[in-house]
């Protein structure tokens, strides 16, 4: 066994990679993140002893959210950039523990506290701390669960924090989580509550980065988004930064390029602050993993803001074309360096580039319409209040979460087709392109496909689910007349997941496939505690939610 992955939806077999990863990490990227990752796992341990006596650095916190983000995924395939981490954790875990010695302050008597005793050996290590070195098979699942669920809210956290918006409860849970998971003797009775205090820190994360997007650029709005393109060079971009998105198109302004969104950049044509940017053009595309064909004919440049990356084929005539940012690395690709303390990125290279290139090909015509996140579905309240009561909406189906290759999603494009046309679809995330292009008309002037945005924006979703309850009479959230059939693929999903079950959210239906790391007895204490299903067919899953 070359390594062992099993943290996407797609992992091979449904088991788990273990030659090369089928989001195209090589083995020894996987390795280097395994070491990286028990490397946070010693500063988290340290780090936490000093926050309880009143020293934390928030630096370290925001090397711990990057650290994080970038073993996220299809977000970082650059093995020098994962190995600067690793030495940037070494520095770290050096100055904790001389800060502990100087203050007289006891460490836990735990291997992580010094992990290493050599730094240039670190592929040797990653076999003695990666994902199989837990034997218990039941504690190796909840502890996988928390880890992949930290990542998902350091990402979110990381988004929130370049818009100068940083909540220092959220880095406690993060550290917490990382160091408990580290313990000989936990149980599994603890991993399932630290699982569920983890997506707590789930809901505070999404809350904090919804603050921070529409203080900096104002609540989403409705808005028609055109899906053809213009005549002039363009940039493509893709992942989910706003910030890194706000200045290029500060930088692009005049420049004669167009700016186009690509997959979960999408719901950036939703922010006001951006419509008045006339060279902001449109989204090209569809979800991330069309990239490979959808690229060559962009003809552009395009810039990867955090993953969604799917390494170019050898033969692929865009690769030259592309920068990295944040998070983000691909070998090869031109990576943007970070913004210094008050200052901005500088995309000046990727704009030069930009200008030497052709316009992108159409590959489609006509607009999508989005923004129906929870201060415009609240703007909307009454009118759909009245359009439950009077029996015109019988049903909300949230259809949340990712999209990816696997031919078994074609059951959302069918499932969302074959919806009674008084349901109405609420979604968040890149799964919504098996559908958003759908013509499912309208209710009452209401679009039956309500998009609140990217996979953070399931917050959203979650708000306006409250809201209902309320606006209805009813007492529990789970009584209201909404079916969750969530798609997943990475661990911003997982995190969506385990924040909805923190709020006391059942009956969760959960596909294409169920996590490769629930174990039979894990998956039994979701099923039975928190009804968590899977998928079937179109059909029997009609019967079983929708028409039941």
């Amino acid at each position: 066994m070359n390594m062992f992955c099993f943290q996407c939806q797609e992992t091979a077999r449904g088991t788990g990679c273990t030659v090369k990863g089928v989001c195209g990490k090589d083995p020894q990227t996987a390795a280097y993140m395994d070491v990286l990752l028990y490397a946070v796992r010693g500063i988290a341990i340290v780090n936490r002893t000093l926050r309880e006596k009143g020293t934390a650095d928030n630096e370290i916190d925001h090397f711990v959210l990057d650290a994080l983000f970038c073993t996220i995924t299809n977000a970082n395939f650059d093995d020098e950039a994962i190995i600067v981490r690793i030495k940037k954790a070494f520095e770290i875990k050096n100055i904790l523990v001389g800060t502990a010695k100087k203050r007289n302050i006891a460490l836990p008597d735990m291997p992580e506290v010094a992990y290493f005793v050599s730094e240039e050996n670190y592929l040797a290590e990653a076999a003695e701390v990666g994902v199989l070195s837990e034997p218990n098979e039941d504690l190796r699942s909840l502890k996988q669960m928390v880890i992949y669920g930290v990542k998902g809210a350091a990402a979110y956290t990381e988004h929130a924090l370049n818009l100068g918006f940083e909540d220092h409860d959220i880095y406690a849970m993060i550290e917490n989580a990382l160091a408990e998971i580290s313990r000989s003797d936990i149980s599994a009775e603890e991993l399932v509550s630290l699982v569920l205090n983890v997506g707590e820190c789930g809901v505070k994360a999404m809350a904090l980065l919804d603050k921070a997007n529409t203080s900096s650029y104002g609540n989403p709005e409705i808005t028609k988004v055109n899906i053809g393109v213009g005549k002039r060079p363009g940039i493509l971009v893709s992942g989910h930064d706003l910030k890194d998105f706000e200045e290029l198109l500060e930088q692009t302004d005049g420049q004669g390029v167009d700016v186009y969104t690509h997959s979960e950049m999408l719901p950036a044509h939703y922010y006001p602050a951006f419509k008045k940017y006339k060279h902001f053009v449109g989204n090209y595309g569809n979800s991330w993993w069309r990239q490979k064909e959808e690229f060559e004919t962009f003809n552009g440049v395009f810039l990867f803001t955090t993953n969604c990356i799917v390494p170019p084929l050898k033969s692929a005539t865009y690769a030259d074309r592309i920068y990295t940012t944040g998070s983000a690395g691909l070998p090869g690709a031109k990576h943007i360096p970070n913004r210094q303390k008050g200052g901005k990125k500088d995309f000046s290279a990727l704009i030069a580039h930009a200008k030497q290139c052709q316009p992108p090909v159409e590959i489609e015509h006509g607009e999508i319409i989005g923004g129906f996140a929870h201060h415009q579905v609240l703007a909307l309240a009454d009118k759909i209040v009245d359009a439950v009561k009077s029996g015109a909406i019988k049903k909300f189906v949230v259809m949340a979460g990712c999209d990816g290759r696997m031919k078994s999603r074609e059951y959302y494009t069918n499932f969302a087709e074959a919806l009674p046309k008084d349901d109405v679809i609420l979604t968040a995330g890149c799964a919504k392109y098996r559908y958003n292009k759908l013509s499912l008309g309208d209710i009452n002037g209401i679009p039956r496909v309500l998009d609140a945005g990217q996979c953070n924006d399931s917050y959203s979703l979650v708000v306006i689910a409250l809201a209902l309850r309320d606006a209805l009479g009813l007492k529990n959230i789970n009584d209201l007349p909404i079916v969750y059939n969530i798609a997943w693929y990475e661990q911003k999903a997982v995190i969506v997941l385990l924040a909805l079950l923190s709020l006391g959210i059942k009956n969760i239906h959960l596909g294409p496939t169920f996590p490769a790391f629930f174990s039979p007895n894990v998956l039994k204490v979701l099923v039975e505690k928190f009804g968590i299903t899977t998928i079937s067919s179109v059909e029997e899953d009609m019967k079983r939610w929708i028409r039941a």
